[in-house]
């Protein structure tokens, strides 16, 4: 499963989560997504990604480059790990990015893969965080 240089590939991961190479469960796993975009009016966009960084479903606009997203999700969640660890702050919830357009949330989504959704500039975060809990406890149920 391992390469030469120990890093797993996309197709590696998806076949030891359950995938296999066709990715019967991707559907599955898009058709999540998009309940919760539906659920949300203000998420633009969501994926799950590996925390390893690699790309595993998303809805995303054609250009938001999914395997770039997936790589900076990952380091924006181990880095926001080592944080909270460094600042004796329990164990992370989740990692919030604010821009003057909109956020960018990411929350685990079981041991192996992580939550990340785009938000327009006037979401509301409560409801946001409480949709993306549900979301990301049925992820965790189909990987």
């Amino acid at each position: 499963m391992q390469r030469k240089d120990d890093q797993v590939s996309r197709e590696d991961l998806l076949s030891v989560i359950g995938f296999g190479a066709a990715g019967g469960r991707n559907t599955e796993l898009n058709n999540v997504l998009k309940d919760l975009e539906s659920s949300v009016p203000e998420i633009e966009a969501a994926a799950v990604v590996s925390v390893e960084g690699l790309p595993i479903a998303s809805v995303l606009p054609r250009d938001i480059e999914e395997t770039r997203l997936a790589a900076m999700t990952a380091a924006m969640l181990s880095l926001g790990e080592r944080v909270i660890e460094e600042m004796r702050k329990g164990q992370i919830e989740r990692v919030s990015v604010e821009g003057s357009e909109g956020k960018i949330i990411s929350i685990n989504a079981g041991p192996n893969a992580v939550l990340t959704v785009s938000t327009r500039r006037d979401a509301k975060l409560g409801l946001i965080h409480l949709e993306m809990g549900r979301t990301a406890r049925k992820i965790a149920d189909l990987l």
